[in-house]
């Protein structure tokens, strides 16, 4: 009959192998994905008609950063007023959606010493759900419009993310150089199991921010959840290191880009460049021409100035990692 001790030694030896097996049996390595574009024309300047999805099979991290447009040296005034010409409706890109009333608000959810969050309930929202936000020990339901603003001592808060908890969009800008004041955002994104209800949507059960690191922790009304940890924000980019589980299926895109495009010198976006493996050579194609691509690396950018939000940022994602089975 073999001894406690001896029995323990086995039951750690077997849990050891246990724990060796499943490692072994699941792993990460670097990954493409492909990137599909689904941008029909428009001639409005406000309307989001660039839709560029990204899929693949077994995606378990990524990043995706906001990166100053590679002409900014030579950018010496912004222009950031919305311009409805050649735009068949009034005032705004989604006419025909509905409209939920909702009680208008602003609440401080964390003022520390390097963030603070700001929720904000606007007076109508074209979703009527309702998100539970978990801050701390506070929770709030009818958050339409979660704000991060970077403090540093002696400067006023720069706004550098936002996100929709109920339709799933995110934005993320660098901290802006002195000249452009606040700075402005072009492209926005979806990130987790990506839907369509009237236009592309992430459905979302709850958000739970940590502050010490800062990260969402986000869980998805169909399953399945997403940690989004803010890796950096600099005035060289800002930057999100993301992990989803359980990994993603080949036939739903687990991230779009979504913009706006006219032409080359009215867009929030008008190129990708991308690799198609990490030490290949980078490629750049202006948005029309392209259909799909594959890419272990993709940034929706500028390479000329445009007349429309002139020093929004680029949107790259990176660093993709797939799980994979047998041993590494």
């Amino acid at each position: 009959m073999a001894s406690s001790s001896h029995l323990q030694v086995r039951i750690a030896a077997a849990s050891l192998a246990a724990a060796s097996f499943a490692c072994a049996s699941a792993w990460a390595a670097p990954a493409s994905v492909t990137v599909g574009n689904q941008t029909r024309p428009t001639a409005c300047a406000e309307e989001d008609n660039v839709s560029l999805t990204l899929s693949g099979r077994g995606i378990t991290r990524f990043r995706v950063e906001a990166l100053q447009p590679p002409y900014l040296a030579n950018i010496k005034a912004d222009v950031t007023a919305p311009d409805f010409s050649n735009c068949n409706f009034d005032g705004g890109a989604h006419p025909t959606d509905p409209s939920f009333p909702f009680k208008p608000r602003r609440v401080v959810l964390h003022d520390g010493k390097d963030w603070m969050i700001v929720g904000l309930t606007l007076p109508s929202f074209w979703r009527p759900h309702r998100v539970p936000v978990r801050v701390g020990k506070r929770t709030e339901d009818d958050i339409h419009l979660l704000q991060v603003y970077a403090k540093k001592a002696g400067a006023k808060p720069l706004e550098a993310l936002v996100m929709y908890p109920a339709d799933g969009y995110w934005r993320l800008k660098p901290l802006p150089l002195a000249r452009f004041g606040d700075g402005v955002y072009g492209s926005s994104f979806l990130m987790g199991p990506v839907q369509m209800d009237r236009r592309p949507v992430v459905n979302i059960a709850s958000i739970d921010v940590s502050i010490k690191p800062l990260a969402f922790h986000v869980r998805f009304a169909g399953g399945g959840h997403a940690d989004l940890k803010v890796a950096e924000i600099s005035e060289k980019r800002t930057a999100l290191d993301v992990s989803l589980k359980p990994p993603t299926r080949a036939e739903q895109p687990f991230a779009m880009l979504r913009s706006m495009y006219v032409t080359a010198d009215n867009a929030d976006m008008s190129a990708l460049s991308w690799k198609a493996s990490p030490t290949s050579a980078m490629q750049t194609r202006d948005l029309p021409s392209v259909s799909t691509l594959e890419a272990a690396e993709v940034r929706f950018g500028r390479v000329v100035p445009s007349r429309h939000n002139t020093s929004a940022p680029d949107i790259r994602f990176s660093r993709f990692e797939a799980a994979r089975t047998g041993r590494p």
